[in-house]
């Protein structure tokens, strides 16, 4: 990419796509488009220290829906953009994938299809797809490696949404075997940060435990109450890091992605990690500790721990020459700030 590309990110509204458009901005790229489903997003999400600003004159931002083939049919065709990044999708914890798995199947496939679809039929020159580790089989080796993609059952609490984005890899792969398109893909871990969700019932673990136990400070709760045993163990990628890496991977050199995402049946994809993973356990008392809650961590061993242990393998990342800068213990900290900003201007 150059600065002066035509560059969308889909789903610009969501935690990944606004830090990869904070990210495209601070290099300077002035030819961004972003969609957003319901609301116009506040151009703070767009900006590094989260301060009132105006939105960016290089972003442009429009209201897709998705899920409607005509509609993103229309717009790639109006648009025609030079290199996508694909990050939007439904998402949620073990909570929310065990309460509406039709529509994280559903709607996550008709985004994807539509996408990857129009990208093909208007020319672009680059497509990278944001997947999720929760594709590999629930006793997958540990690491995962790329290539136990499909190597044995997936985890029932979240397979609907895994079966989508399974489903998105390989129609990539499927376009660059038949049309010789450029879809790339990335596998992150758990991510988290800025404009992340903490509602309590559709939030991954983490942004719910900051939320958790900042109401359990503020009530006076001397106890806080988390589902499973909190042994499984999990990895956790600042979404910065992952805006960082998408960027370095859409930069890649020709001659390094034929080799690397292009030689079917190699995947084509990449995972996106830090290679260190923390129990639930240990994770908790970080954020305990960050926030100042004082009072007892309890688990609830009736609920479902989902997954043993979801550590992936990045040596392929780090082989290109990328690899995470943003530790937990400094990635809860900054966190925790923005959550406990938002907070006080409400």
């Amino acid at each position: 990419m150059n600065k002066n590309s035509k560059i969308l990110v889909v789903g610009a509204s969501g935690m990944v796509g606004s830090a990869i458009i904070r990210k495209l901005l601070s290099l300077g790229y002035n030819n961004i488009i972003g969609t957003y489903n319901a609301h116009m997003p506040d151009s703070t999400i767009f900006t590094q220290d989260d301060s009132p600003a105006d939105m960016p004159k290089e972003l442009k931002l429009e209201r897709v829906d998705l899920t409607v083939q005509a509609a993103v049919n229309s717009f790639f065709s109006d648009k025609k953009p030079e290199y996508v990044f694909l990050a939007a999708a439904r998402v949620g914890g073990i909570h929310a994938n065990n309460t509406y798995p039709a529509q994280f199947i559903h709607n996550n496939l008709a985004i994807q299809s539509n996408t990857i679809h129009a990208a093909y039929q208007n020319g672009v020159d680059r497509l990278l797809f944001l997947g999720s580790s929760c594709i590999y089989p629930k006793l997958a080796p540990q690491p995962m490696k790329e290539e136990h993609l499909l190597t044995g059952l997936l985890e029932p609490t979240n397979e609907p949404y895994a079966i989508a984005k399974i489903a998105g890899i390989k129609m990539c792969e499927a376009y660059n075997r038949q049309y010789g398109t450029r879809f790339m893909a990335v596998m992150p871990t758990n991510l988290y940060g800025p404009n992340d969700n903490f509602d309590l019932d559709n939030a991954h673990v983490l942004p719910a435990l900051i939320r958790k136990f900042h109401e359990a400070k503020m009530e006076g709760k001397k106890e806080v109450v988390i589902w499973g045993t909190g042994t499984p163990k999990r990895e956790f990628l600042y979404v910065d890091d992952m805006a960082d890496a998408c960027v370095f991977i859409m930069n890649l050199e020709e001659e390094i992605t034929n080799d690397m995402f292009f030689s079917y049946p190699a995947p084509c994809f990449v995972n996106v990690g830090t290679g260190i993973d923390f129990t639930i356990m240990e994770l908790a008392q970080h954020i305990q500790k960050v926030l100042g809650f004082e009072g007892k961590i309890v688990f609830d061993p009736s609920k479902p721990d989902g997954t043993p242990r979801k550590l992936l393998d990045v040596s392929k990342l780090r082989h290109l020459g990328w690899q995470s800068t943003i530790g937990l213990k400094t990635g809860i900290e900054k966190a925790c700030a923005w959550y406990l900003k938002k907070k006080q201007k409400k």
